[in-house]
């Protein structure tokens, strides 16, 4: 008797996703009046297994051919919790043939063994758990330092050799640069890009936990919040650090996902979105006021602005590009209902008729953004790489059932005062905030003291010696 067949992506995309319900035509948002439309400017200042780029879902199954590990089909559709950068692996490269004569053969190889674990690990792992993802982290990091010293501009070695890596995607997109500070570049984005992936990880359920009653523990959100400031770091290191290095003209050959309102956008993300678990810890905290929760809700909402603002005039037209754009759109909107709904709770505190009615315009349109926010999620979702439907926990769990509970009963209470003054109709502005989070200070480690003893300077080899290096690097 034949197998059953395997599901289809549409189908395992929307398991556990009763809560969203829309016609095919409902798909793509659209935001019903002006004040709803996404702005171009801010006012004020597990993954499980990675599929395709763009997403907590972004090694492929299986890596090409080459003698390169083969990782395990998955029948599943992935969830995104934290967004992550699109991931770029390393690809092996010669040192010995470029810097041979100029380095001491102990230097070369301790830059070879060191960067081959990287290529290594990368290739061998799925990164399907904290600790692939600590391992590579842990490789990168002993990596760097003694790169720096390739970097150095008295050594005259920053553009002898030939780096190389690729995006994990569809296409496999390659990228080889002859420049030290590029190979920096590269470092400190995939250290960014683990950090999310490891803040992704510690807020997706175990196999074995409920779906339905997702439960995120308090050290897991907290943990979550440093890792994304961590990562926000790094990626502004990659600004404002290692990106002016690098001429124009190598500039414009980096990945779209690397170019610097792409870093920017995920550097602002990664903060809007420890803002949102910040927020998730406030409604755990009995002492936090609903003044506090409003903040948190605002400035996440000024933060995810300010991330699609970085991302005007950046190339959005690809699987990556696109995938970003309709999550921040999404959180977006999210984030803009629970910062409605809590300015509501905080007018109708008042006592003037106004603070009321202003409240029932925020209210309603919080339950209007919110119904917007699962349009959204289904469009993010249903954009390749296709994602699964997230339940709805923390924050969205709450909002989800208090908006439109609180909505009903403010209007039966004030709706008299409608009636009297239809003028007073108008939905207030968010109030503006101070951005409290700010990308955690990273800054490159000193360089490794083997280039300490470097003399940097044409060295005689033997005829011997000579021929066993090229044996080298032919078996390479």
């Amino acid at each position: 008797m034949a197998a059953d067949p395997p599901p289809s992506p549409c189908e395992l995309l929307l398991e556990n996703s009763e809560a969203i319900s829309v016609s095919s035509e409902q798909i793509t948002m659209v935001c019903a009046r002006e004040r709803f439309v996404f702005p171009t400017r801010c006012s004020s200042d597990r993954i499980v297994s990675i599929q395709t780029m763009g997403c907590a879902s972004s090694i492929p199954k299986t890596l090409p051919s080459g003698g390169r590990k083969k990782r395990k089909n998955r029948s599943s559709v992935d969830e995104v919790v934290v967004f992550v950068p699109m991931l770029q692996v390393p690809m092996p490269v010669d040192f010995l043939h470029p810097l041979r004569g100029l380095l001491s053969r102990e230097l070369i190889d301790k830059l070879s063994s060191l960067r081959y674990r990287i290529v290594s690990l990368s290739e061998e792992n799925d990164l399907a758990d904290v600790n692939d993802v600590a391992a590579l982290q842990q490789a990168l990091e002993e990596y760097l330092p003694i790169l720096l010293g390739l970097t150095v501009k008295e050594h005259n070695l920053e553009s002898l050799v030939e780096f190389k890596w690729r995006v994990l995607c569809e296409d496999e997109e390659e990228t080889c640069i002859d420049s030290a500070w590029y190979e920096v570049l590269s470092v400190v984005h995939l250290m960014a890009t683990l950090s999310m992936l490891q803040a992704n990880l510690m807020l997706l359920p175990n196999k074995s936990s409920d779906e339905c009653e997702r439960v995120v523990s308090e050290d897991s959100k907290k943990f979550a919040v440093d890792l994304l400031l961590k990562a926000s770091g790094c990626l502004d290191y990659c600004l404002r650090g290692v990106m002016v290095n690098l001429p124009l003209h190598l500039r414009k050959n980096l990945p779209h996902g690397m170019q610097e309102g792409m870093l920017e956008a995920m550097s602002t993300q990664a903060l809007a979105q420890g803002v949102e678990m910040q927020l998730g810890l406030a409604l755990e905290c009995e002492k936090a006021t609903l003044s506090v929760k409003r903040r948190l809700a605002c400035e996440a909402v000024s933060y995810f602005a300010q991330a699609h603002s970085c991302l005007t005039g950046c190339y959005t037209n690809d699987g990556y590009g696109k995938k970003l754009l309709l999550f921040i759109q999404w959180k977006y909107l999210e984030a803009k209902a629970a910062a409605y709904y809590y300015h509501g709770l905080v007018l109708d505190k008042g006592s003037a008729p106004s603070d009321h009615v202003s409240a029932v315009c925020c209210l309603f349109a919080a339950e209007e953004l919110l119904r917007d926010g699962k349009k959204a999620c289904l469009s993010f979702c249903l954009a390749a790489p296709v994602t699964r439907v997230p339940p709805a926990w923390g924050v969205m769990k709450h909002v989800n059932k208090k908006i439109p509970e609180t909505a009903s009963k403010k209007a039966q209470i004030y709706g008299y005062l409608f009636e009297q003054d239809k003028g007073c109709q108008s939905l207030p502005d968010l109030p503006e905030f101070q951005l409290s989070l700010k990308p955690d200070d990273y800054n490159v480690p000193d360089i490794d003291a083997s280039w300490d003893n470097e003399k940097f300077e044409p060295q005689i080899q033997s005829l011997k010696e000579h021929l066993k290096d090229e044996d080298e690097i032919v078996e390479t």
